[in-house]
């Protein structure tokens, strides 16, 4: 592996290392404005939430790494010490890319993008219409990481009111993941959406206590042939199973070890972990 420290690249080199390796991020589409009413809009992949009571989403705009100047979306919460983040689904990630664009302070990237300013409730800067989910904040801190071009500048924002399009909306009120079809930022000119394929469910294991790789059979464990993904989903039971408890599944049966790890690796990429505990246990 090449191994180096910070001060071995440029910053413009280490840029790219964290935004290549750590991704996908999701994207905050910040809606600010300032004192004079102008209003301004752009997108920040250094996002997410931290904390559900008070409920806190912190993004990062950086300074440039060019000319070291600060970004129009910081100048604005610090003086108005308010914002909205949207939320960027597929629909709009072409018109949030050219919001990106650094246009003169005063231009409206509303205007410049077509997405339609809709009116908030708790907060002076509007929302983006066409985003899904709508988070109005209010400034809590933040905190300069440094001066120099590409220091970041964590802004800690309290969601004062949350607008959630109803379609996103499971029967119980909540937002359905999978209805969002939202967008990830990657390293230079890529992005990931997910949805699709690019879906996986994983079981969480908190309701039970799964086994561990370490207690499954040595023959399981030493397969050259299941990866580490498939062992993870046989060793997320509470007790390996007994034949007799799998008598009632019906699969084929190979002539060897081999090709029934095969075929269990098969059906444990199919969700189908009882069929492929038999398939090993037979």
């Amino acid at each position: 592996m090449k191994t180096f420290t910070p001060s071995d690249v440029t910053t413009a080199q280490m840029h790219g290392y964290l935004l290549n390796a750590i991704a996908p991020r999701p994207i905050a589409f910040v809606s600010t404005i300032d004192d004079e009413g102008n209003v301004n809009l752009s997108p920040y992949s250094c996002f997410n939430f931290f904390g559900a009571n008070p409920p806190i989403l912190l993004f990062s705009p950086t300074r440039r790494v060019r000319g070291n100047t600060v970004k129009h979306t910081l100048e604005n919460i610090l003086q108005t010490k308010e914002c909205v983040v949207n939320i960027v689904p597929y629909t709009i990630v072409e018109q949030m890319s050219l919001s990106s664009t650094e246009y003169d302070k005063g231009i409206n990237e509303f205007i410049k993008s077509g997405l339609t300013e809709l009116p908030s409730l708790d907060v002076k800067a509007p929302r983006v219409k066409e985003s899904p989910v709508q988070f109005e904040c209010k400034l809590q801190q933040v905190i300069e990481m440094g001066q120099e071009g590409g220091a970041g500048n964590l802004v800690i924002c309290e969601v004062i009111r949350i607008h959630a399009d109803e379609n996103i909306l499971d029967d119980n009120g909540m937002i359905e993941g999978a209805k969002l079809d939202l967008m990830g930022r990657m390293g230079g000119n890529y992005y990931v959406r997910a949805s699709g394929d690019a879906l996986m469910s994983i079981e969480k294991p908190i309701r039970k206590k799964g086994i561990g790789i370490d207690q499954l059979p040595l023959h399981i464990v030493e397969s050259e042939i299941l990866t580490g993904n498939q062992l993870a989903k046989l060793a997320n039971i509470e007790a390996i199973p007994s034949i007799e408890s799998l008598e009632h599944i019906e699969v084929p049966m190979m002539e060897s070890r081999e090709n029934n790890h095969i075929l269990a690796g098969k059906l444990l990429d199919k969700g189908m972990v009882e069929e492929a505990w038999k398939v090993l246990l037979s």
